[in-house]
């Protein structure tokens, strides 16, 4: 028995002429991620808009399967099962093995599908032989070729026939890499992981910048900072994260801003102090897990005055999404545990009590006078840290 996982890509069909540089991506990922679980023992290829995975030794199959389930690019795979192009084997193949599959439902059909159209068999034909000989092996499973539970197919390849029960939604997205590089505001908070990782899937190369208020925050809230970009390492494979320290710019504010204008002018000095990071580490964009309206830092003349304070775009995957939808992203990328620890950030340090909801720019200019901006912002540049983390 030999089992194949076999892929297929959405998107990546309609590129044109840009076709190839996109598809070699995505092989390059598959094979770094097979080559870091198994070494070099696995075949690969790639024919039709479909990628072949198949490691030699056949107990690793399932585990590469959940790593190649992370791929961004992948919109669907299966466990088929391989067989010679011949009927014989194909039902031999199909007998030894999908029964398994499918005696726990109640209906099946068999649907074949031939890329080869030099098969001797119509897809007719070749449905109504592997049906016939699985019926009588699952004499309780009934045929239904309208609504059944479970489809059997059954795909004529190059190669290969290939038989699987059943297939999965992948990763989906663009290859990763595809799309430039941007830089992630990684809070420690639910939102900016869920946002990392959806700007990710679409193909955009994923730094991240951790703004640290130590004394005020702990060495645990670090940890769980590098927790959480671990987490997306699943799908990223390695993330840099560069660490800021907000002490004294939290401090300058607290001691000579009005506690209303706390947060907007934190977030006025967050926002340059990223575009400062991402031109060193070359990103293109800033990335954040804002959601409009969610708190007060998030209304529409709140983000208004402090996107003003810096020239790169502002990418904002979560700005329409409710908290239920967001957290129902984190909680399947794994990162909803790590997120709800209860460890502070620099944003809730200093918090207001009434924060400004509806602020006017030139009244937080005049507020932010008060303070030597370009040195508290070079000092904070200064304090900056790098660590990479990896799968």
């Amino acid at each position: 028995m030999t089992r194949t996982i076999l892929m297929k890509y959405g998107e990546l069909i309609l590129k044109g002429a840009n076709k190839r540089s996109f598809e070699k991506l995505l092989c390059d990922k598959i094979k770094a991620r097979m080559r870091r679980l198994v070494g070099d023992a696995f075949e690969f290829e790639c024919m039709q808009s479909t990628l072949y995975v198949t490691p030699h030794d056949d107990s690793r199959v399932e585990e590469a399967y959940e790593v190649l389930k992370k791929v961004f690019g992948i919109v669907s795979l299966c466990i088929a099962y391989r067989a010679e192009k011949n009927m014989d084997d194909i039902v031999k193949v199909a007998c030894e093995n999908i029964p398994q599959h499918i005696s726990s439902y109640r209906s099946f059909k068999v649907d074949a599908r031939r890329s080869d159209k030099q098969f001797p068999l119509t897809s007719p034909q070749i449905m109504a032989e592997v049906g016939g000989e699985l019926s009588e092996l699952c004499p309780d499973v009934k045929v239904d070729v309208v609504s059944p539970e479970i489809v059997v197919r059954v795909e004529i390849r190059e190669k290969y026939a290939y038989i699987h029960a059943g297939s999965e939604h992948g990763a989906g997205g663009m290859p990763y890499l595809s799309n430039g590089r941007g830089l992630l505001l990684l809070s420690g908070g639910i939102d900016s992981p869920v946002a990392g990782y959806m700007l990710a899937k679409r193909g955009v190369e994923i730094e991240a910048v951790h703004f640290e208020s130590f004394p005020y925050t702990s060495e645990r809230a670090k940890e769980k900072v590098i927790a959480l970009a671990r987490c997306l390492c699943e799908y990223t494979d390695r993330i840099r994260i560069h660490f800021v320290s907000l002490t004294e710019i939290q401090e300058a504010i607290r001691d000579n801003c009005e506690e209303d204008y706390f947060t907007l002018i934190l977030r006025r000095f967050m926002m340059p102090l990223a575009e400062g990071v991402a031109k060193k580490c070359g990103a293109q964009a800033l990335i954040t897990g804002e959601s409009i309206g969610q708190v007060a830092s998030q209304t529409m003349s709140a983000i208004a005055v402090t996107d003003c304070t810096t020239s790169l775009p502002v990418f904002r995957p979560c700005i329409g999404m409710d908290k239920e939808e967001i957290v129902e992203i984190a909680r399947k990328i794994d990162t909803f545990e790590t997120s709800i620890l209860p460890y502070e950030d620099c944003c809730t340090v200093f918090t207001p009590r009434h924060p400004r909801t509806k602020p006017i720019l030139e009244k937080v200019i005049k507020a932010e006078a008060r303070l030597d901006r370009e040195a508290l912002m070079d000092r904070a540049m200064e304090s900056m840290t790098e660590l990479v983390v990896e799968l």
